[in-house]
């Protein structure tokens, strides 16, 4: 389990994260959503502990993050970043090793490259595994990080906006991946994403940032509604319902 506990940010002497508490539920996707400079990819950065926190504790499974060693967080916690380009010359294959770092040292045994294939697999890359990553397309590299992550084989994964720049298609098959994941693997899915459609069909729950802030915070269907939506986006947003018992939102 992953507890924030009053965590603040300063940049410049301004908080971008200001007294931010929330508990993120296991084997669920947990969306970040919010304008702007709201403090989404911040707050995903100290969860991580890529980024020190100026007060406040991050709890993993009742053990402060700071106290963790390296290593064995790597074990549990794996994030992908908006900016994740490697300026190496990479097959698929190699770069979806990489997540096996925490457990090989950079010395693959044949049970580590098991699970890189299984994650390139998974991510339905198994055709172009040997092919370089300067020769994907934007949603084939996006898979593959994806893949990279999901060989790290961790409880938790945190994601960084990772619909950025990806067309419909390839939007809909990485959350289709994400559920997936909570679903037969057990994991815990955070992100941070701008699509607000894309969270209403896919998460769990939802957490609403503003101003570094924790605005609203609940299940989809508690956070997926035109009042509290236009609470924190400031414009209408009209609200349906598809198939029922999903609800969808689109901007008019």
């Amino acid at each position: 389990m992953i507890e924030v506990r009053n965590v603040t940010k300063m940049y410049g002497g301004k908080p971008v994260i200001d007294n931010v508490s929330l508990t993120i539920p296991e084997r669920k996707i947990t969306s970040f959503i919010g304008p702007n400079g709201a403090g989404k990819s911040t707050l995903l950065s100290i969860i991580s502990r890529l980024l020190e926190k100026n007060s406040g504790t991050v709890m993993i499974d009742g053990k402060d993050i700071s106290a963790w060693n390296t290593r064995d967080l790597a074990r549990k916690i794996s994030i992908l970043k908006q900016s994740n380009h490697i300026n190496m010359r990479l097959t698929v294959r190699e770069l979806v090793s990489f997540g096996r770092f925490p457990y090989s040292q950079g010395k693959l045994s044949k049970e580590d490259w098991t699970y890189v294939d299984e994650a390139i697999a998974y991510m339905e890359l198994t055709d172009l595994k040997d092919r370089f990553l300067d020769q994907l397309s934007g949603g084939q590299n996006q898979r593959a990080y994806i893949a990279m992550i999901i060989a790290q084989n961790t409880d938790v994964i945190l994601l960084d906006e990772p619909l950025n720049n990806l067309d419909m298609k390839h939007s809909v098959q990485i959350m289709k991946v994400l559920r997936r994941l909570v679903e037969e693997l057990g994991k815990t899915v955070v992100i941070v994403i701008h699509d607000i459609n894309f969270a209403s069909c896919y998460s769990d729950n939802i957490v609403a940032l503003k101003d570094g802030r924790i605005v609203q915070e609940g299940t989809t269907e508690q956070i997926i509604d035109g009042t509290i939506l236009e609470s924190i986006y400031e414009m209408p947003i009209p609200i349906e319902v598809i198939d029922g018992n999903r609800i969808g939102v689109y901007f008019k």
